[in-house]
């Protein structure tokens, strides 16, 4: 399997960004960390191995990339204002920066991640079903206020699937872009997972009032969240993907 580390100067957030890739071809994967974690987690965690086959086929190319969470999400002592400003800076750059030169001729790629990688998946993929046609959701949240509790504003909006989606009307473009997509919400009902069963419930009901497809995957009472159940969850869905 070929690996490759990458480090690039990112315009947007003005500073050098990095990211691994795993395998040479095939649908491209990006994966994102968990809460305040880094672009080799994925690796380090095992969920690369977790996926080895389809990337050694030929069939599946892991992009995995760096997030700032200390600085946004997780950095609730600082500036509400300044931290989405921030985080939408760092959005941007995984849009328009380091997606593009994965994603060619009009190909859409997945999204995934755990925790907070699933928070960081569900928000590019609500907001750019253009560039995205998978949604793999492990454990993840789907409510801004979880990390910025009262604060509201236009970026929060824009960051908090469970607010924007129920405003979306039917006429919106994005609709159509949601219902040629694969969206897969996956949750343990174990340890340290109430808070993402509530949300999985809420984004279950939103996603059916507007009738769009999706896979809404409740796991086990001893499903924890914690990384030897991502590493099983993430395989069986891929294999959905990819096999099937």
């Amino acid at each position: 399997m070929n690996e490759r580390y990458i480090k690039q100067y990112s315009w947007i957030l003005n500073r050098d960004m990095e990211h691994a890739v795993f395998g040479d071809g095939g649908k491209v994967c990006f994966a994102f960390p968990p809460q305040n974690g880094h672009y080799w987690d994925f690796k380090n965690f095992g969920m690369i191995d977790s996926i080895r086959p389809w990337i050694e086929a030929g069939r599946l190319m892991v992009v995995a990339v760096d997030a700032i969470d200390e600085e946004t999400w997780s950095n609730e002592g600082g500036n509400p204002r300044d931290r989405i400003v921030l985080h939408e800076r760092w959005f941007h750059y995984l849009t328009d920066e380091l997606a593009p030169q994965y994603l060619h001729g009009g190909d859409r790629g997945i999204v995934t991640g755990c925790s907070m990688g699933g928070v960081h998946a569900g928000i590019s993929f609500f907001r750019r079903p253009d560039l995205f046609d998978t949604l793999i959701s492990l454990s993840g949240l789907f409510d801004a206020r979880f990390f910025f509790h009262d604060y509201m504003d236009n970026l929060v909006y824009d960051n908090s699937p469970i607010d924007f989606l129920p405003n979306m009307p039917q006429a919106h473009p994005w609709m159509d872009w949601y219902r040629k997509s694969n969206i897969i919400i996956c949750v343990g009902q174990g340890a340290w997972e109430d808070d993402m069963i509530h949300d999985a419930r809420i984004m279950d009901e939103i996603l059916s009032s507007k009738g769009i497809p999706h896979w809404s995957d409740y796991w086990g009472y001893d499903v924890n969240h914690d990384w030897p159940w991502w590493q099983k969850q993430l395989p069986y869905f891929i294999g959905k993907l990819l096999d099937e």
